[in-house]
C-alpha cells in the first residue's frame, strides 16, 4: 500500500557490470537526493540483464553487487524498498497483458531496437534483425510493467532512458482507455530527469565519457593502491608545471570537482589558473579526495558482499513489500480485463 500523502518514486538498476564512479555521480547520487522527497523504491533489473548477460555466476554476483553498492552509498533499507525484479513474479503476468495493448509500430521505434538495426545496416547485413533477440525488442514493455506495477508517480532517469518512461505512460493511457470504464486502472507515471549538475557524466581514464563499453572506468570500490595507479593513468596535456592551466579542459579536474568540497575545488582551480601546479600534483589530490570519500563506502560494500550478510534478508524483505503493492495493482488489472 502507498503511504498516504507521499508520491512513489521508482528506480531500476540493471546489473551488467561492476559499479564505477560515473555510476555514482550520474545515477546513484541524484537518486539519493530524490529518496528524501518520495516513497522511494529501487529494483535490481536482473531479468532485463538477460538480454546481454550469459554467465549465471556473474549475473548473481552483479545483482548482489548493485544492491550492496546503493546501500553502501547511502540508501537506508529502513526507509526505502529495494528488491530483485525476479522476486516479483507478478511483473511477468502484467508484461503479457500490457503487450496485448501495445502497438507494434511503437515498439519498432524503441531506441535500443533501432540502434541494433542501425548497427546491422552499417555493417552491410541484409537482414537488419539478425542477432537481435526478442528480449531486446520487448524490453520497453517489461520496463513499463516494472513501473506500472508499483503505482509509480515518478521515475527518475537520464535523458537517454526517458523513452522508457514515455512508453510506460503511453501504454498505461492505452490500457485505461480500453479497460478503464471511465476511470484509470493504471497510474500514469511522470518522468524526472536529474539536472545537469547532479546528473553529470564523468570523463574516463582515456578522456572519453566514462563507460563500461569503453573499458575506461574507475571502479567505485577499488582498493587504495590500485585506485592511485588508475588515477595516475588519466591523460593530461604537456603544459609545463610553471604555466597556467585551464581546469575545465582537464579530465582530472572534472572528476575532482564532483567529489571534493567546494573549498578544495576553488583552491585547486585558483592554483591551476595561477601556474606552478603540475598535473601530477593534481592527480595526487584527486586520489586523496577519492580515497577519503570512497573508503567508508568500500568498507560497507565489502561487509554486505560477505556470505551470510544481512543483504539477503534486506532484499527478501523488500520483495515482500513490493509484492503487496504488485498484487493490489494486478488485482485491479485482472478485474478490468475480465481475467478471473
Amino acid at each position: 500500500m502507498t503511504t498516504p500523502g507521499r508520491k512513489v518514486s521508482l528506480t531500476g538498476i540493471k546489473p551488467t557490470g561492476e559499479p564505477h564512479i560515473g555510476n555514482y555521480i550520474g545515477a546513484i547520487r541524484p537518486a539519493l537526493e530524490l529518496a528524501g522527497q518520495y516513497e522511494a523504491m529501487y529494483f535490481i533489473a536482473d531479468y532485463h540483464a538477460l538480454t546481454t548477460v550469459r554467465d549465471p555466476e556473474l549475473l548473481r554476483h552483479w545483482s548482489r553487487s548493485v544492491a550492496a553498492t546503493w546501500i553502501a552509498a547511502g540508501l537506508d533499507p529502513e526507509r526505502i524498498t529495494m528488491y530483485l525484479q525476479s522476486d516479483v513474479p507478478e511483473t511477468f503476468e502484467l508484461t503479457w497483458i500490457l503487450s496485448c495493448v501495445t502497438a507494434k509500430g511503437m515498439m519498432n521505434r524503441a531506441h535500443a531496437y533501432k540502434a541494433a538495426r542501425d548497427r546491422n545496416a552499417e555493417s552491410g547485413k541484409d537482414d537488419l534483425d539478425v542477432g537481435i533477440n526478442m528480449g531486446t525488442y520487448n524490453y520497453p514493455v517489461l520496463m513499463a510493467a516494472d513501473i506500472l506495477l508499483m503505482d509509480s508517480d515518478v521515475v527518475p532517469v537520464g535523458k537517454d532512458q526517458s523513452q522508457h518512461v514515455e512508453y510506460a505512460a503511453d501504454i498505461a493511457g492505452t490500457f485505461n482507455h480500453l479497460f478503464g470504464g471511465g476511470k484509470p486502472v493504471l497510474k500514469v507515471p511522470a518522468l524526472v530527469v536529474p539536472d545537469t549538475d547532479t546528473g553529470k557524466t564523468l570523463p574516463g581514464t582515456d578522456g572519453r565519457k566514462m563507460s563500461k563499453s569503453y573499458d575506461n572506468t574507475i571502479p567505485l570500490f577499488l582498493e587504495s593502491a590500485k585506485l592511485k595507479k588508475l588515477v595516475r593513468r588519466i591523460p593530461t596535456d604537456s603544459t609545463p608545471v610553471e604555466d597556467p592551466k585551464d581546469p575545465d579542459s582537464s579530465s582530472v579536474f572534472q572528476i575532482l570537482e564532483q567529489f571534493a568540497s567546494p573549498d578544495v575545488t576553488a583552491d585547486v582551480r585558483k592554483r591551476l589558473e595561477a601556474g606552478g601546479v603540475g598535473w601530477g600534483e593534481l592527480k595526487n589530490t584527486l586520489f586523496e579526495v577519492l580515497d577519503e570519500k570512497l573508503g567508508p563506502l568500500r568498507a560497507r560494500y565489502d561487509e554486505l558482499m560477505l556470505p551470510g550478510s544481512e543483504l539477503t534478508d534486506l532484499l527478501a524483505a523488500g520483495a515482500d513489500k513490493a509484492r503487496v503493492r504488485a498484487r493490489e495493482v494486478l488485482g485491479r488489472v485482472r478485474e478490468a480485463t475480465g481475467i478471473q
